[in-house]
């Protein structure tokens, strides 16, 4: 059993983790930051999910680009090859679930 405080959290570098749970080729992963993160693709999906602070998720369609701001309790489901970046507003903690071999 591990027990954890999300508001607690901090990391020693922007997108550090603390792994919660490993289910074979899936983790789920309390990160916190306070930088962006970077444009990219996962190779599966995705939950990610704000548990303290706020993030500007930048996603593409089609080649244009939205945005959409997650507060405290939002989420998002990414699908394989959804492109997307996190931009924190600010320090965030947030619960992202996905395979091993995504990044």
């Amino acid at each position: 059993m591990k027990i954890f405080s999300a508001k607690a959290y901090t990391a020693d570098r922007a997108w550090g983790s603390m792994l919660l749970s490993d289910f074979g080729d899936v983790t789920v992963r309390l990160h916190w930051t306070d930088q962006p993160y970077r444009w990219h693709q996962n190779t599966g999906s995705e939950v990610f999910a704000v548990l303290d602070g706020m993030v500007d998720m930048h996603y593409r369609v089609n080649g244009e680009e939205h945005v959409v701001r997650l507060h405290a309790g939002d989420g998002m489901s990414v699908e394989n090859g959804d492109e997307h970046v996190a931009h924190p507003v600010g320090a965030a903690r947030i619960l992202v679930v996905e395979r091993k071999d995504s990044e």
